[in-house]
């Protein structure tokens, strides 16, 4: 089992937590456009607050430990550590009574290159523990907005896990890409609606990240998932009950330095031998 020190280790020394990628200056300028309400980082959340940029900035110093002064606007940011592994113990716990009720569940990520191999050790878990790892709404087109406009998307799923790929691309020759970096809550919202059509199985969990959680919460549905330092929205949901549980951490390292994570999250919700 990896243990609260080593992986407290880990997450400092590849970046996942301590001194992480994200620039202070991307950090203010999410919480300025949360605060007015723009939809790319509102994440199709709703938000029941006003959330200015003060209160913004006063919620992510104590769900992520980022910095509270105001007057400290650019370099590296952070994210305590100690914050991620109290998180990440509230995830697998989350997941624990899962696997214990056999909840359905379903599982999306908008960051496929990253962390798709997170969720989908956690969905291979989930369904050997008799969880039903729901797939819906395959394939059905997602018109959404990209900085080339507005372009249809398809939801797959790969390893059980949501992800969207260009409409575009599907038939190239070339290598089939994992799925699209999206902040859209549209994906999560066409699964759902595809899950209640005829009296389908409901998820009665979504763990994934970004539009998964925020829109997943804010159509009531119960959600879990990773959120950067960046990512404003998933701690407002956490704040106003939304969203069960968000884990501070960076969602832009490499693949592989996830995987500790991975093993600790399983060990200790008694998903792993």
């Amino acid at each position: 089992m990896v243990s609260v020190g080593a992986l407290r280790a880990h997450l400092e020394a590849t970046g996942l937590a301590g001194k992480v990628g994200t620039p202070r200056e991307k950090s203010l300028s999410s919480y300025r456009l949360f605060a007015a309400r723009d939809p790319r980082l509102t994440l199709g959340l709703d938000p029941q607050g006003a959330w200015d940029v003060p209160e913004l900035l006063r919620l992510m110093a104590d769900r992520c430990g980022v910095s509270p002064d105001p007057a400290h606007t650019s370099g590296q940011e952070a994210i305590d550590p100690d914050c991620t592994v109290a998180a990440l113990d509230a995830f697998a716990e989350r997941l624990a009574r899962a696997a214990r009720d056999r909840i359905p569940i379903l599982l999306g990520t908008g960051h496929p290159h990253r962390l798709l191999g997170f969720y989908a050790s956690l969905a291979a878990a989930l369904s050997a523990a008799g969880c039903v790892v729901l797939t819906p709404a395959y394939g059905p087109g997602v018109d959404m907005r990209t900085q080339f406009g507005v372009r249809r998307h398809l939801l797959r799923y790969v390893g059980g896990v949501a992800v969207v790929r260009p409409a575009a691309t599907e038939g190239d020759d070339g290598p089939v890409e994992p799925g699209a970096h999206t902040h859209s809550p549209l994906p999560v919202r066409a699964a759902l609606a595809a899950a209640a059509e005829d009296g389908g199985m409901l998820p009665g969990l979504v763990v994934g990240d970004h539009g998964f959680v925020c829109g997943a919460g804010q159509l009531g549905v119960e959600a879990i998932g990773l959120a950067d330092c960046d990512d404003p929205a998933v701690f407002v949901a956490e704040a106003e009950g939304s969203v069960s549980v968000a884990v501070p951490v960076d969602d832009a390292v490499r693949s592989d330095y996830y995987r500790p994570l991975t093993r600790y999250v399983l060990k200790r919700a008694w998903l792993s031998q």
